[in-house]
């Protein structure tokens, strides 16, 4: 019996909820020492001198380590993973960034030095003797202002903090279609930064050993064989075979936790230089300033329409914040997974946009849950409900009108993706049916005869997964190549360990792809188990990311079950002395066709371990490899709905109800999906109303670096959800999937800023940026407000 399409409990919540997980800090290693990393309290300065030798001398300290001892020793800059080119066709810039900072550092909380200890407190206790020579200069942190001419430079050699200028698209068709269009709409939004957050804080251990010269690093990772080929082939040269990456549990990521780090490098180079295992573990003050953000794009965007409100073209023009240093795949964000998405769901003929991508001194900025695509959606979902509003056309119908139609894919879109699949029309149907959208405007009339504020607002969503398919982004002209990996090893009694390249951080790939095994094998799920998130156990993947680990990694899986399957029917052909090619297999047998004489999956394994009755001409063993690069994006797309009652005399925001109807393709698991979409949801609520990473204009200090300046969204601030599916089924990967883990990241923030102005819109407001916190709206609403009805 099938379990797929069943909402299979999760295997690995029990370890978890009984606390028995092992987490990255849970890991403690012999003779371990612990690591303080001291940090820049400004923005911008020099160093002029660091004098460590107090510091060194205090009780329990091994060694003091600062930026000049790594680069005596030869130890290279944190590299970036992925090239952008100018539109002039230069490459992007990329300045050095320095583990721990040599002459200069760049934003509040860049590394400075690092103490080595016997215990954490004896670190950070020597760590305030660390005497450093600060002399203290101008910083930028706004992206706007650092393209100025007179603004402060984060970097000597990149004039005027200009990372890249990028565009996509057909400017001469863009500008034709805005001369003759009937009517043209413009704004200007922010996309706000956000500061990630997971619930694990990040966290490393190096370790050497002498014997073998090998090292060991365990780290909070999404794709520890990334790691390991960064540090060890760009930051500390040791060659791969000679270097392990393992990451254990990992209590969330939503992408911070895909980029090599300084701390990984410090931690790893200090065990080798003191023969020790040395551990760090992130304060959460110290997440709030060196986690790579999110977000923080600064937009105008124009939409040309015709008389009937049909999209003619589109104009997108966004400055992109980097931070004081390139992160790993920060220059891709703002670029390839976001100019690309600007059609969205609809027909729109003529699209350009163009990136500018700025230093500044800041954290660097890098993907967030969503990662380009949520920043896509947020400004041409808003510039819809603006046209909407202007020429009076319900927003549905607006969109309905240019929607791609349900019979036009394969549909090539104008910025280089091609979808394969989609019914646009039908999820937004079921999402408006769901939230009872035609009788909205008695709710709002009631809301109103209380004294306060009731607005709805629509999302359609479109996001592109599975990422980044070699043929799609190569043909971008991207350095890519992002396959994954799996490897099916049938034990001797027919149990079946999966190795796999992705990795598990919340998504319960442990029961997911334990599904796709047990379905396709045709054995028990508790026969299956899951390995991942060590380079010497399981193949070279990419890890987790982008929505790609069932679309990438379970074809993978599938696709060497299909080796053990050709090679069982081998077995099986030569044990029950049949043609290979009569040999069927299902249902876990191997089958004559048209008899009753079998083999089970267990007695093809043992054969092949124990082959006394074996083909010649055939290896023993039932253990196969694969690898899938798929040859396209996923493309999963939804319509999301939230209805908000405001109270004008507070500010306060309250999800009134919240729907959201998605196009998943073909769903493995609905507890899961349901999960994640839900997880997606809370953190898209909490950009749209509560989160706003804030540094101050002029001595660049973070000043939400805690709980107390940074709110999270509660469980008083999330809704009960009304969610459905839609399915049509991905086109080309033998799963039919198309991913869900970023969906509610990406049509919540929209839909709940599109039904804020909504409800602000009798007070004349148009445009609302987030987050919407009661502070900020109800100033709005006083400079705005007229007497209520109920006044």
């Amino acid at each position: 019996m099938t379990t797929i399409g069943t909402p299979v409990r999760r295997r690995e919540d029990y370890r978890f909820l009984t606390g028995q997980g092992t987490y990255t800090d849970d890991v403690d290693r012999p003779r371990q020492l612990y690591a303080y990393i001291l940090r820049s309290p400004y923005a911008h300065a020099r160093l002029t001198g660091i004098d460590t030798a107090d510091a060194a001398k205090a009780p329990g300290v091994a060694a003091v380590f600062t930026g000049r001892d790594m680069a005596a020793d030869g130890v290279g800059g944190l590299p970036c993973g992925w090239q952008i080119h100018s539109k002039d066709g230069s490459p992007m810039a990329e300045p050095p960034h320095l583990p721990l900072a040599v002459d200069r550092v760049r934003h509040v909380g860049d590394p400075v030095a690092a103490v080595i200890a016997d215990s954490l407190a004896q670190a950070r206790e020597a760590a305030d003797q660390i005497q450093v020579d600060w002399a203290e200069e101008p910083a930028v942190v706004d992206p706007a202002e650092a393209l100025k001419p007179a603004a402060p430079q984060v970097f000597a050699e990149v004039p005027g903090n200009l990372c890249y200028d990028w565009s996509l698209g057909d400017l001469a068709a863009v500008d034709a279609a805005f001369a003759g269009a009937a009517r043209i709409v413009r704004l200007d939004l922010v996309n706000n930064r956000l500061i990630p957050n997971a619930i694990e804080p990040r966290s490393a251990i190096g370790e050497f050993d002498r014997a073998t010269g090998d090292y060991t690093l365990y780290t909070t990772s999404q794709n520890p064989h990334v790691i390991r080929l960064l540090m060890g082939a760009f930051v500390l040269h040791i060659p791969e075979a000679k270097l392990r990456v393992v990451a254990p549990d990992v209590g969330g990521g939503f992408g911070s936790k895909i980029y090599h780090y300084a701390e990984e490098a410090i931690v790893t180079w200090a065990a080798g230089k003191l023969k020790r295992p040395v551990k760090w573990t992130a304060e959460r003050s110290e997440s709030f300033m060196s986690d790579a953000h999110g977000r923080d794009h600064v937009t105008h965007v124009e939409l040309a329409l015709d008389g009937q409100g049909k999209f003619q073209a589109l104009k997108v023009s966004t400055i992109a914040n980097m931070g004081a240093y390139l992160s790993t795949f920060a220059p891709c964000i703002p670029t390839y997974l976001y100019g690309t998405l600007l059609a969205g769901t609809y027909t729109t003929p003529a699209i350009y946009v163009e990136t500018k991508a700025v230093f500044t001194h800041t954290v660097p900025v890098d993907a967030y849950r969503g990662a380009g695509r949520p920043e896509a959606t947020f400004l041409l979902e808003r510039i819809v409900d603006v046209a909407a509003d202007e020429l009076g056309i319900d927003p549905a119908e607006l969109r309905r009108r240019n929607f791609i139609p349900a019979d036009a894919f394969p549909y090539q879109t104008p910025v280089a993706l091609q979808y394969d699949s989609g019914d646009y029309q039908t999820t937004l149907e079921l999402a408006l049916k769901a939230a009872d959208y035609s009788g909205f405007e008695t709710r709002r009339r009631e809301t109103l005869a209380r004294g306060k504020l009731r607005g709805i607002g629509i999302a359609a969503y479109i996001e592109a997964c599975g990422i980044a398919p070699s043929a799609v982004v190569g043909s971008l002209g991207a350095r890519a190549g992002l396959y994954e990996s799996a490897a099916i090893r049938v034990h001797p009694t027919g149990s079946v360990s999966v190795l796999t390249g992705s990795h598990t951080h919340g998504q319960g790939h442990e029961t997911t792809f334990s599904q796709l095994v047990a379905d396709r094998l045709g054995i028990p799920i508790e026969s299956v188990e899951i390995v991942h998130g060590d380079t010497d156990k399981i193949p070279y993947g990419m890890g987790t990311y982008g929505s790609r680990s069932l679309a990438v990694g379970g074809t993978a899986i599938v696709k060497a079950m299909d080796k053990i399957i050709a090679k069982g029917r081998k077995i099986a052909a030569h044990l029950l002395e049949a043609a290979e090619a009569d040999i069927e297999f299902a249902d876990g047998n191997f089958t004559v066709a048209g008899t009753d004489r079998s083999k089970t999956l267990g007695e093809v394994a043992l054969t092949a371990y124990v082959p006394h009755n074996y083909p010649e001409d055939l290896e023993p063993g039932l253990d196969e490899t694969a690898f899938y690069d798929p040859k396209n994006f996923t493309f999963p797309s939804g319509a999301h709905i939230a209805e908000v009652e405001i109270d004008p005399e507070t500010g306060q925001v309250t999800i009134a109800n919240f729907t959201a109807s998605d196009d998943f393709g073909r769903i493995i698991n609905p507890m899961i999906v349901a999960g994640q979409v839900h997880g997606g949801l809370a953190q898209g609520i909490g950009q749209a109303l509560l989160e706003g990473c804030v540094y101050d204009k002029t001595t660049g200090q973070l000043l939400t670096g805690s709980y107390n300046d940074y709110p999270m969204p509660r469980a008083d601030d999330v809704p009960k959800f009304a969610l459905s599916t839609n399915v049509t089924v991905c086109t080309h990967n033998p799963l039919g999937v198309k991913g869900c883990g970023e969906a509610g990241a990406i049509g919540a923030p929209a839909a709940l800023t599109n039904a804020i102005v909504d409800a602000l819109k009798p007070l004349g407001v148009r445009h609302f940026d987030m987050p919407a916190t009661p502070e900020r709206l109800w100033r709005v609403i006083q400079q705005h407000r007229q007497p209520l009805a109920a006044d």
